[in-house]
């Protein structure tokens, strides 16, 4: 008797395990993606995904670096706008630092919540300070392209020069680092301050004539130049401290 109870609970199980190894030609759905297979589970309807090691790379923080990067030639526009009488200079230049301020701030709060939440991937190691790469580098060759900065154009297009070298030279650091032992370098202190006082010097630039010049008499560009000096010699400075810090990747010696 209870060897046939035993038998009827064995198949009774077996009637609610699912099986899930499906080949893969019946996995795929109309647009060549897994589709979720569906199974029973003790009387209970659940889905599978074909591929249960896929992993989602796209969390919060990383859709919020993507997000900045959208941006990036949404306030290139803004600030190359002609004059006209539908965009005004002035709230072009408004509408400009408020879509890179928002962006900036992107880059504040994705790394909390990635650290908070402990979100953090490679993915976002690596492109989070690309994001930031871009949000500056986009906003400093706008407004040496724009005609509402000719009076410091020879002296952003020196600056954004040297910052596109210094980060395309970072950049390549880290790839070669990743390449050799798989190992994502993260922004550091040097850098992240860098990026702060980048952002502070474009906002300046592209406020400074609405807000500082025309309520107190300063000369004009004043604290644009005191930025922009600022932000250079810490551009540099990150720069050498990355260089030196993982030298032993592109050391020619070796």
């Amino acid at each position: 008797m209870n060897d046939q109870n035993q038998n009827n609970n064995d198949n009774n199980s077996n009637k609610n395990i699912a099986v899930y190894n499906d080949n893969s030609n019946n996995n795929k759905n109309n647009n060549g993606g897994d589709k979720p297979i569906i199974g029973e589970n003790n009387g209970n309807v659940v889905k599978y995904n074909a591929d249960n090691n896929t992993v989602r790379k796209i969390n919060l923080p990383n859709k919020l670096t993507i997000f900045r990067i959208i941006l990036v030639p949404v306030i290139m526009i803004f600030v190359l706008i002609p004059e006209n009488d539908i965009f005004p200079p002035t709230w072009c230049k408004i509408f400009a630092a408020a879509l890179f301020l928002i962006a900036s701030l992107t880059d504040l709060i994705d790394g909390l919540i990635a650290r908070k939440m402990h979100l953090m991937t490679d993915f976002g190691a690596l492109m989070d300070p690309l994001a930031d790469k871009f949000l500056v580098i986009g906003a400093m060759f706008a407004i040496t392209a724009a005609n509402s900065y000719e009076g410091i154009k020879w002296l952003t297009v020196w600056v954004t020069t040297i910052i596109f070298f210094r980060e395309l030279a970072v950049t390549s650091v880290r790839l070669v680092a990743k390449s050799s032992d798989g190992n994502v370098i993260a922004a550091n202190f040097a850098g992240k301050f860098k990026t702060f006082s980048q952002c502070v010097c474009v906002m300046t630039i592209l406020l400074e004539d609405m807000v500082i010049t025309s309520n107190i008499n300063t000369p004009d560009y004043l604290f644009s130049y005191i930025t922009m000096a600022i932000m250079l010699v810490l551009t540099v400075y990150s720069g050498f401290v990355y260089f030196k810090t993982y030298w032993k990747y592109i050391d020619p010696a070796k």
